[in-house]
């Protein structure tokens, strides 16, 4: 098939494309940059230039479609932030992507509604308050905590407060008064990625890694699979309680009590660390795309480890910003020693594709220079992809006006 990856600059579209390169298809990405992470790999093909989705999920839309249909696309593979407007526009897109309904996408697209649907269905949680007011802060009585406004991405919108004064602060900075915004108590445990595939709210595939160390914006430099307690169930109850189709992938913390969700997202992420351990979750979307029945995947090996070596390089220069410890992470890293000793590369695997090195090498370069050039990496990316408040708010009106016109 030629596949046509909805973004090229996030870590889920990069490593989308080399699986599904490896699985012979041929892939070409979108971009509103012509210097993107998917660009540096053997795996894509043709890199096509479309409006920032951030700016206009419209215009981006528009043109995917364009593009799509000039390029006798077989399938608009979202891997971003994009699944919102392709959601909402899938009967008119002409070409065919892999989403859930709309108005299943929007019982979990911003954190506020997502809690809710989440406590409907019986998905345990941590403790939350949910403020609109200045006075509703005096509800708040554990700390830490972690200050959520409805929209955000790439750990943006998201802010741990660990004093009233704080929590005050991070409120006011999140305009609080103009919206509600959630305060949910920390809890004890590690973080856990989770994905899963579903066909019309049945369950064909999950998979669970725990991140055992920071990379750049809080993302996972280095993982290893997990098998969770419960989390079969929970993942089943909730794609079927949505009817849920495609991806969805959840934050999980692992605690003595079980599993509890903090985080949503309506889409897949990372899925590298899956495939190592045996689980395929970009070959399930595929099935889903083909219009296939796929069975339930079995659970992957638990202990699997992999990295990124681009997250670890960037996130030394964010978290310790000395040059000794940029190359000593650099090195462990790209040599799978020390913390990242029996594991594989997932974002930029050398075999075969030295072109892949690129990125690593401009970053630990920049890096070097100035620790502080982590952020022309991270936040340029995430600008690309991450749909806004204003955005997400034209994106429901258009769904509703549509749903009112006479059919």
């Amino acid at each position: 098939m030629r596949i046509l990856l909805s973004e090229g600059s996030g870590l889920t579209s990069r490593q989308v494309a080399t699986r599904l390169g490896e699985l012979g298809h041929e892939v070409e990405v979108l971009s509103s940059t012509p210097v993107c992470l998917a660009r540096f790999t053997r795996h894509v093909r043709a890199l096509h230039h479309v409006p920032r989705f951030g700016d206009d999920p419209f215009a981006w839309c528009e043109a995917a479609g364009r593009i799509a249909r000039r390029r006798g696309a077989d399938l608009l593979f979202p891997t971003q932030e994009q699944v919102t407007i392709l959601a909402a526009r899938q009967h008119s897109l002409g070409v065919a992507t892999i989403v859930p309904d709309f108005a299943a996408l929007r019982r979990v697209q911003d954190k506020l509604t997502a809690w809710h649907t989440l406590d409907e269905i019986g998905t345990p949680q941590p403790p939350t308050v949910l403020v609109a007011r200045p006075e509703d802060l005096a509800r708040v009585t554990s700390f830490p905590a972690y200050v959520k406004r409805p929209i955000g991405t790439a750990s943006m919108g998201v802010r741990r407060v660990t004093t009233r004064a704080e929590l005050e602060a991070a409120a006011r900075g999140f305009g609080l008064g103009d919206g509600e915004l959630m305060v949910q108590t920390e809890v004890a445990g590690p973080l856990a990625m989770v994905q899963a595939v579903a066909d019309r709210g049945r369950l064909v595939a999950h998979h669970a890694n725990l991140r055992l160390r920071l990379g750049v914006g809080g993302g996972a430099a280095l993982k290893e699979s997990v098998a969770i307690a419960g989390l079969h169930d929970i993942l089943a109850r909730l794609v079927a309680g949505l009817s849920w189709h495609g991806a969805l992938s959840l934050d999980v913390i692992v605690t003595a009590q079980g599993p509890l969700v903090i985080d949503v997202n309506p889409r897949l992420v990372e899925p590298a660390n899956a495939l190592a351990a045996g689980v395929d979750l970009v070959g399930a979307m595929l099935d889903l795309a083909r219009g296939a029945a796929p069975a339930e995947q079995p659970p992957g090996r638990a202990g699997v480890r992999t990295h990124q070596t681009l997250l670890a390089v960037l996130g030394a220069a964010e978290h310790d910003g000395k040059r000794l410890a940029i190359l000593r992470e650099t090195c462990d890293a790209a040599r799978a020693r020390g913390a990242y000793a029996n594991s594989r590369e997932e974002l930029t695997p050398l075999g075969g594709d030295p072109a892949t090195a690129i990125p690593v090498a401009i970053a630990l370069l920049l890096s070097l220079i100035h620790p502080r050039l982590w952020q022309v990496f991270h936040l340029k990316a995430a600008g690309t992809y991450a749909v806004s408040p204003q955005a997400w708010r034209a994106i429901v009106a258009e769904a509703e006006r549509d749903a009112q016109l006479p059919r």
